[in-house]
């Protein structure tokens, strides 16, 4: 008599019905295959021998008819018994490896061949520990987008959704209930999801040195700035910068604020104090340890020093007049020479100004005690951020020692916090524009 298990709906196929599950229907111990007790040919004659019951298929009570777990090669019940408990006795398989290599034998789709190639070890690390221990209970693949269940078993979406339309909310592997809520309404893992997606591309990642960026390092730096025995000069003549504290780019535009400030999480307020440029360049209000402008010609600038440079700027405090650089000899080693020897152009940090007066970007402003002439420079040695200026107009003109051109720029200052020499009940109350005339 042939005799048949039931179904994944549950359905009997020998006699098409559903029997219940807790009083007429029966899983084999060592397959877990669910078998109708009315209709088998032998059923167990007692409760006790249902503990250890074995379906036909495992026991070879079965019509002689081929059961393979490799396609093609004829074998009897016992066969598959033994090719199962060897299965089960394999300590270097998973219980994930097991149950797809039992799937596999008992439905006769098992290759030796499909298995050698799966389990070659091209896997990165990484990826074959996700698909050990983070599985789809259903499918027994590493799951498409998925779906835990409160008993901390996974299922993809698909899987899942395919098992709760069949009226079964219990877990497949632990059969613990499934939240009603869940069961209509499953959300997608982002935490499994993400960590899937990271090994994937580790996998896909091309082999090779990667790329070094000067900020890598930069949690290995000291909290001020340093020098070392190759220094030739004391003090920070020859420093070298400290940690950067922000965590902002080189190139980034406009204030600093408080997400890129994971130490004190304020932000660069208008106000602060440093000692010196290497102080003011870790809080990246001013990055260049010596030049007054920071920017590239075809990005835009950045910030810029005020320290007294030339004698052409102009400071009024909401608004000042900035000349650019370059135009004087400093060849021969020369760090700095007051007479202008030739015509300024607007090219590299020049041409970065007139960029970001031609787009509207916000330049950052620091200003120096060196600036002698000004009433807004800060008293005490040392800079100061001042906020935000725009660079409402670029232009040249014969500079103030009276032979070549300099570059002119008028910054108006936009900053949304008060200025330093501002009262805070001020802060909002329009003051007549000045009328610039041009000397």
């Amino acid at each position: 008599m042939a005799q048949y298990p039931c179904n994944e709906d549950g359905v009997c196929m020998r006699c098409n019905l559903t029997p219940p599950v807790e009083t007429e229907c029966l899983s084999c111990t060592t397959c877990g295959t669910p078998w109708h007790v009315s209709c088998l040919s032998s059923p167990p004659e007692t409760l006790e021998s249902t503990r250890e019951w074995e379906c036909p298929d495992c026991s070879g009570d079965v019509d002689p008819v081929p059961v393979s777990g490799i396609a093609g090669v004829e074998s009897d019940g016992s066969v598959l018994v033994a090719a199962i408990r060897a299965i089960e006795a394999d300590e270097s398989l998973t219980e994930a490896q097991k149950a797809k290599k039992k799937q596999q034998l008992v439905s006769g789709k098992a290759d030796k061949d499909d298995d050698e190639e799966k389990n070659t070890g091209e896997d990165v690390d990484v990826l074959a520990a996700l698909r050990q221990n983070f599985f789809c209970s259903i499918c027994q693949d590493l799951p498409e987008r998925p779906v835990t269940t409160p008993c901390g078993h996974n299922f993809c979406l698909k899987c899942f959704e395919k098992w709760v339309a069949q009226k079964k909310f219990t877990c497949v592997k632990c059969c613990r209930s499934i939240p009603k809520k869940m069961a209509t309404n499953p959300r997608i893992n982002d935490s499994l999801v993400s960590a899937i997606r990271l090994a994937r591309f580790s996998k896909s990642a091309p082999r090779g040195n990667a790329k070094v960026y000067h900020f890598i390092s930069n949690q290995n730096r000291p909290d001020q700035a340093f020098t070392t025995e190759r220094a030739k000069k004391t003090g920070k003549a020859n420093a070298a910068s400290g940690k950067i504290y922000v965590t902002i780019p080189p190139d980034h535009f406009g204030p600093i604020p408080a997400e890129n400030d994971p130490i004190r999480n304020q932000g660069v307020l208008v106000g602060e104090f440093w000692a010196d440029r290497l102080d003011c360049r870790q809080w990246g209000a001013h990055f260049p340890h010596v030049a007054g402008i920071a920017g590239q010609a075809e990005y835009g600038a950045q910030s810029v020093a005020l320290s007294g440079g030339y004698l052409d700027d102009e400071d009024h405090g909401e608004w000042f007049l900035y000349t650019g650089s370059g135009g004087r000899d400093l060849s021969g080693n020369k760090r700095t020479n007051k007479v202008q020897s030739s015509d300024q152009k607007f090219t590299k940090s020049n041409e970065a100004l007139r960029l970001s007066c031609k787009t509207g970007y916000p330049v950052r402003v620091v200003r120096s005690h060196k600036e002698k002439r000004s009433a807004y420079a800060p008293g005490e040695k040392g800079l100061r951020y001042d906020g935000v200026y725009r660079i409402e107009k670029c232009w040249r003109k014969v500079g103030i020692q009276g032979k070549y051109k300099v570059c002119r720029y008028l910054f108006v200052r936009c900053d949304n916090e008060p200025a330093p020499w501002t009262r805070i009940d001020s802060l909002f109350l329009k003051a007549p524009f000045s009328v610039i005339v041009e000397r």
